[in-house]
């Protein structure tokens, strides 16, 4: 057995420097890596490209690395939900790369799969397709997209073992499991982290084949970035 278990966060981010590519799963603030996020801040590594669903809120998650400036560009699919990245983005501070939600995670699982590109319709006769190359499928055109190439993944799983093999619970299974094959390294912190054997080998959602770095989490906050409630008459 190949223990994939580190013990600080020293070890977590060794080998991350500045101007380098990084994914971070989660979707929204369900299962984002806070921990991780936080250990790069107080690092303060610096011109990263982020890859991300969405770019955290203010104070919170990805926010965290944009108000201290470490974050150059951000390739997102959704940002509505933080003042500080619209700030830098409208005043040239912050490159911005928006894609089709569905073009993202297809972009992280061709990575994973070692797919170098694809042709897809999403996109076509839009800002998206600038510069890109067209072909025609079915009498429909397509544009060409190609896999990411992210030295690093941080990303969050519910339960984890030693080797690496991740379960991931709810709406964090969205883009956690394609960036978890899809980095050059990746980083998996985990609310439980249980000794080899421990998991039903059926309910594994990433083999640890994929997972260079595991370790359990000291805190999540899991915020909720908007919250909705009923009213009772």
């Amino acid at each position: 057995m190949i223990s994939k278990v580190i013990h600080n966060l020293d070890e977590a981010l060794d080998g991350l420097e500045d101007n380098m590519t990084v994914m971070f799963g989660g979707f929204g603030l369900c299962g984002i890596p806070e921990n991780s996020i936080a250990a790069i801040r107080k690092k303060g590594t610096k011109n990263l490209t982020c890859i991300s669903n969405n770019a955290g809120i203010d104070g919170f998650g990805l926010g965290l690395l944009l108000e201290n400036h470490q974050i150059k560009k951000m390739i997102s699919s959704y940002v509505g939900e933080n003042d500080e990245f619209e700030r830098q983005m409208l005043s040239g501070e912050l490159e911005v790369e928006l894609i089709p939600q569905g073009t993202l995670a297809e972009r992280c699982r061709a990575a994973g799969s070692g797919i170098p590109a694809f042709f897809t319709p999403a996109g076509h006769g839009t800002e998206v397709a600038k510069d890109k190359e067209v072909r025609v499928f079915n009498g429909k055109p397509h544009i060409l997209e190609h896999a990411f190439n992210a030295s690093f993944a941080f990303v969050k799983a519910w339960k984890g073992d030693e080797t690496g093999n991740l379960i991931f619970k709810g709406t964090a299974r969205n883009f956690n499991p394609s960036m978890a094959m899809a980095g050059k390294i990746t980083v998996a912190e985990v609310e439980e982290l249980l000794p080899a054997g421990s998991l039903e080998p059926n309910a594994i959602h990433i083999p640890g084949v994929f997972i260079h770095r595991i370790f359990k989490g000291s805190v999540f906050e899991k915020r909720i970035e908007q919250r909705t409630v009923s009213k009772h008459n």
